[in-house]
């Protein structure tokens, strides 16, 4: 019998060490702690409501209690001897975005802006309501508290959506109605629709809107309000912080979630023909947030109405081009608002 020599044979393996088990236990937990370390770093706090209104509301600015618990912040501004314009701000900026319209035209008209629920120093709604009707029953406060039975309506994007569903659901109230790059026109055959800006695309997904509610960078709603407009020169740090410090207002970054899964009633769209108040449609030709062809849609549908188009101008006409904006929106006031018996006995 041959015994074989014992280099024939290869050496058994050693023994497994336990570093190695812990290796593939410790990678994964340091992500994992990484990406808590950073998700707790990229935290943004609510900002304190007291100190935001000390530093946005100014001397113009007012609250007034609405009937589901909710304090509406406002401003009434300019001549009280001549007709009131209500001016309705579009989703996540506030009545400050009017400033511009209110050094224009307050000259000659009362111009009241405000707040609406879950935007800018008005805040969260205790019911939560933020539909349209929301929407318009807090115009319905401010003018009832200013003691205005009718008044030239307006407004931007989501501001211009109010303002039309407005105007349906109360007529008698509207003297003319002034749609300023406005939301609410279904897509003209073969459109595609507009890629948006950052921020709402983030709230298009369920993981995007519960860390919209927790996770507000500064650099996110700085490439948003870019994203939404044309003229970039406008945008400084004093109007980022705004807009960053307001969308952090307690309950807004919360209303915003709940209005990015709110039904918008698109069926509505097919009732604005049924509107009879002169109505201006004003929109930049430029505008990435609605397709400036939602303008030719609404002239369509609206009789008698009227269309200016601003030429290089994005989503914020009021804010890009306000010289402009102000001077179409005067015109077409004097032309169709010209019988001094439809003004407001309280504005004359």
């Amino acid at each position: 019998m041959m015994i074989a020599d014992d280099m024939d044979f290869d050496p058994p393996p050693p023994p497994r060490r336990p570093f190695f088990r812990r290796k593939r236990v410790l990678i994964p937990l340091a992500l994992v702690i990484m990406i808590v370390v950073g998700f707790l770093l990229l935290l943004t706090p609510d900002t304190d409501r007291a100190a935001m209104i000390a530093k946005y509301s100014g001397p113009a600015g007012a609250f007034v209690d609405g009937p589901a618990g909710q304090r509406i912040h406002y401003r009434d501004q300019g001549k009280r001897g001549d007709r009131a314009i209500i001016l309705i701000h579009g989703a996540n900026a506030s009545l400050h975005t009017w400033e511009p319209m209110v050094e224009r035209l307050g000259e000659t008209y009362r111009v009241v802006t405000l707040d609406l629920p879950g935007h800018g120093l008005t805040g969260a709604t205790p019911d939560t309501d933020y539909s349209a009707q929301g929407m318009m029953d807090a115009v319905d406060v401010v003018a009832a508290k200013l003691g205005l039975d009718h008044f030239v309506l307006g407004g931007n994007s989501m501001g211009g959506w109010v303002s039309w569903r407005y105007a349906l659901a109360q007529p008698d109230r509207v003297d003319a109605l002034l749609l300023i790059d406005a939301a609410g026109m279904p897509l003209r055959r073969g459109e595609k629709r507009p890629e948006s800006n950052v921020g709402f695309r983030v709230l298009e997904y369920p993981f995007g809107r519960w860390l919209a509610t927790r996770v507000t960078p500064r650099t996110l709603v700085e490439q948003s309000l870019r994203g939404s407009i044309e003229k970039q020169e406008i945008v400084d740090d004093a109007m980022i912080d705004r807009y960053w410090e307001l969308l952090r207002f307690p309950g807004n970054r919360a209303a915003t979630v709940l209005r990015a899964r709110m039904d918008r009633e698109p069926a509505m769209a097919a009732r604005v023909g049924e509107i009879a108040a002169p109505t201006l449609i004003l929109f930049g030709d430029r505008d990435r947030i609605i397709n400036p062809t939602a303008a030719k849609t609404f002239n369509e549908r609206i009789a008698g109405s009227e269309v200016a188009m601003l030429p290089g101008i994005g989503h914020l006409p009021m804010e890009e081009a306000p010289d402009a904006t102000a001077a179409a929106i005067t015109d077409f006031i004097k032309r169709r608002l010209a019988d001094p018996s439809r003004a407001n006995p309280e504005t004359r």
